[in-house]
């Protein structure tokens, strides 16, 4: 785990893998989703906000 870039107060599982920057819950979304990632097929930051389970029910 490492400290969101945003809160770095925060510590977060989520690690932006092309930028190598960690997010917390409230800063989690894809930076450059138009923008070619090699690293998108396995990104946690990706998947849970396309599958939308970083919304609260």
């Amino acid at each position: 785990m490492g400290k969101c870039k945003k809160h770095p107060d925060r510590e977060t599982p989520y690690k932006c893998e092309k930028y190598e920057t960690y997010l917390c819950g409230e800063c989690l979304a894809c930076k450059d989703q138009k923008i070619y990632c090699k690293h998108r097929s396995s990104c946690s930051v990706y998947f849970t906000t396309q599958k939308g389970f970083d919304k609260e029910e």
